[in-house]
């Protein structure tokens, strides 16, 4: 049911709009006015023309010369889709998919079949931010995805790729916008900029919204703000400054697990909260994030970028969790692993209180850029040097056995909280990566070039034990080089083969394994790609691109150790796969973005047969991903929008015997534009899971374990955006 405090708001803004247009005066008047200076901006719609990665985040690279598959999400895409979460935003990209995301916590995605690293791969403004926080976009002009390695781009990181938030910069906005949802869910919003002299301008976002989840007993709420500055100091040097701070608070749901380890729960409720106890409180996270960035411009060559980024995340983490049947009677024979829930359903509830756990990330970046000659040859190069270090602090934290519940109970049964209490805080990480870096493009005539470049890297990363007492240190350095060459042999083609390695931790074995807690050493993977894009009458972007990654094998090997596996590297992922993407305008009344990903994901060479050849867990072989604004003809100021999202199967073990279904999800929409005495009125009414279709999104896995989440039940959401 629609808030009826939210709706008040809505038609009092509408109120608002009509009364400015019912002052006009009766009697006509003649009046002569100065001279009015008009400038425009033409709106890209959902299409983008450059972006901070592929650039090594110094200046905006243009997409179309990039020897990599990016994909841009514009604003205008964001404020017609209306996401709320990271799983939500990248539903857009068949290529990303979820890779445990659960509500009311903080949420990860695979790219190309490769979960991200939350310390490392994830960027805000181009330097490295802590990603143990929801996401927020009130202030954010686009998000960009690099898919596949980015170690020239950020050293040390997952294999997948990249995510930078890209924030809006100052200019004359003014802009409220109020919104609900088919729950009752509250959403207040507020962007104001201006420029407050010709050198210096400012804007600030800030939200507020209190969700009604779909979920029983996971309300949450949201307050959020942020700052942007733009200085122009003379006509050589801009200095843009970004700084906002969010603090939420929900309960977080647990996943589903499987049966006995080997099957999908039937009739799953996508809206029971698992092992719910009255006492389980939210899952608290404050998180801070500014980036601050100098460009200097030398002469119409030469330029130079200095960049600081700082990012905070604390959690206080609370959760009644559902996990395993350990003490569960159903598998007291042991013929069930206790890491799963039991045959009938069963599961064990735990509590588990992580208090004033927190992540920091401050990095330091410059980057010198210039273009010269030599003799017939023109050179494009970057030359750029960056240190980046990451800490983690956390309690001894809470976690025990309280309980058994099962999935079909509508209420698990109450169990009291344990008595026990964090212990103190200590440092359990410190870690230091320092690297220098170097591309140069070199243009070869007019159609040809070659960029060439690479990275060295050094990590130095200490980890301690609760006590604070030496637990690791690992000292790595490795030279990560990049090659591409590009052929463009009309202005709107560009077609390119690259090769790239990477660097990325290795994993931590999973408690259960005969080595639990032990940290893998680091993996080198490997990368080659070959794309094609075309700009169609400069209106819509075409991108191709077939690849193949190769990284070393982690996983849980079944032995004759006590524990019955070890964690082990052996082996190869290899992931192969074809990307195809197209951004902007078809027609005048069409804009839409469409990709397609078909990946094949296996193991090989691990050592253990009943592994070999099956696809890798969580990486369905083939995703589409649909989304259509389509503005009426006969009715210029309604636009029709609507999306389709497609899954095949989806593995969950990885024997591959354990798959759930795949999935068509279907989504509606309508927007409308008013203009009312020079006031720009704009409603947006979103329907997701237009039938309500159940499926499962994710099969991820997070410390080894693994996990179900079903998606979203139907959920319709309806805003409104007055400029004041």
């Amino acid at each position: 049911m629609i808030n009826l405090r939210t709706t008040s708001t809505l038609l009092l803004l509408s109120a608002t709009a009509l009364v400015h247009a019912a002052d006009e005066p009766a009697t006509p008047q003649t009046t002569t006015l100065a001279p009015v200076d008009v400038n425009a901006k033409v709106a890209n719609g959902y299409r983008a023309t450059d972006s901070q990665l592929g650039s090594l985040g110094a200046f905006g690279a243009p997409l179309h010369d990039v020897p990599a598959s990016i994909t841009v999400m514009t604003r205008d895409q964001i404020d017609d889709r209306q996401p709320r979460s990271l799983s939500e935003l990248v539903r857009s990209d068949a290529a990303i998919g979820d890779n445990y995301a659960p509500i009311g916590y903080y949420q990860d995605v695979s790219i190309r079949g490769f979960p991200l690293d939350l310390a490392t791969g994830f960027r805000f403004n181009g330097t490295m931010m802590s990603a143990e926080q929801p996401l927020a976009l009130e202030d954010k002009q686009s998000v960009e995805v690099l898919k596949g390695l980015g170690g020239i781009e950020a050293g040390i990181v997952a294999p997948g790729g990249l995510i930078n938030y890209v924030s809006k910069r100052p200019e004359n906005v003014h802009t409220v916008t109020a919104g609900t949802d088919s729950h009752g869910s509250t959403y207040e919003a507020l962007d104001l900029g201006a420029w407050l002299s010709p050198t210096f301008g400012v804007r600030v976002n800030a939200a507020n919204e209190k969700t009604h989840s779909y979920i029983e007993h996971a309300n949450g709420r949201r307050s959020f703000v942020s700052l942007a500055a733009d200085w122009k100091i003379g006509s050589k040097t801009t200095i843009e400054l970004d700084t906002d701070y969010q603090h939420s608070g929900q309960r977080s749901a647990s996943g589903y697990q499987l049966l006995g380890g080997t099957d999908i729960p039937q009739h799953a409720s996508r809206t029971r909260l698992l092992g719910y106890e009255p006492w389980q409180q939210p899952v608290g996270i404050a998180a801070s994030n500014t980036s601050l960035r100098a460009n200097y411009r030398f002469n119409e060559q030469w330029n130079a970028q200095i960049s600081a980024g700082h990012s905070r995340t604390k959690i206080d983490d609370n959760v009644a969790f559902a996990y395993g049947c350990f003490y569960a009677e159903s598998c007291a024979t042991g013929a069930t692993p206790g890491y799963f829930f039991a045959p009938k359903g069963d599961y064990d509830v735990y509590d588990y209180r992580s208090p004033d756990d927190t992540r920091q990330n401050d990095e330091l970046r410059g980057v010198l850029s210039g273009s010269f000659d030599t003799g017939t040859i023109a050179h494009e190069l970057n030359l750029g040097i960056s240190a980046f270090h990451r800490t983690v602090d956390q309690r001894p934290y809470v976690y025990d056995y309280v309980g058994t519940a099962n999935i079909a109970d509508a209420q698990p049964p109450y169990f009291p909280p344990s008595p026990n209490e964090p212990g103190p805080s200590a440092r359990r990480l410190d870690s230091w990566q320092r690297s220098v870096f170097a591309t140069d493009r070199v243009h070869l005539g007019e159609a040809w070039q070659v960029l060439a470049g690479g990275r060295f890297v050094r990590l130095h990363e200490r980890a301690y034990d609760d006590a604070g007492a030496p637990q690791r240190d690992t000292r790595f350095q490795k030279f990560l080089p990049q090659a591409a060459l590009l052929w463009q042999p009309i202005a709107p083609l560009t077609t390119y083969v690259s090769y790239t390695k990477g660097l990325s931790l290795g994993n931590d074995a999973p408690y259960w394994t005969s080595n639990g807690g032990t940290t893998l050493p680091p993996l080198l993977s490997r990368q080659i790609e070959a794309g094609a894009k075309y700009t169609w009458s400069d209106a819509l972007d075409l991108q191709a691109a077939v690849y193949r990654i190769t990284q070393s094998y982690q996983y849980a090997q079944p032995d004759t150790s006590a524990a019955g596996f070890t964690f082990v590297q052996r082996g190869n992922e290899v992931h192969t796969g074809i990307e195809l993407n197209a951004a902007g305008r078809i027609s005048t009344n069409l804009r839409l973005t469409a990709s397609v990903n078909v990946i094949e994901a296996r193991a090989h060479d691990t050592g253990t047969p009943a592994f070999e050849g099956h696809q890798v867990v969580n990486v369905p072989r083939l995703r589409t991903a649909v989304y259509a604004n389509y503005r009426l003809p006969f009715a210029p100021r309604l636009s029709l929008l609507g999306g389709w999202r497609y899954a095949s199967t989806n593995t969950a073990t990885a024997d591959g015997l354990a798959r759930v279904p795949a999935y068509h999800v279907f989504d509606a929409g309508l927007r409308y534009d008013m203009d009312i005495d020079g006031h720009a009125l704009t409603w947006r009414l979103n329907v997701d899971n237009v039938f309500n279709h159940f499926y499962w999104r994710d099969t991820g896995t997070s410390g080894g374990d693994r996990y179900l989440f079903p998606g979203a039940p139907r959920l319709a959401r309806l805003s409104v955006t007055y400029d004041l």
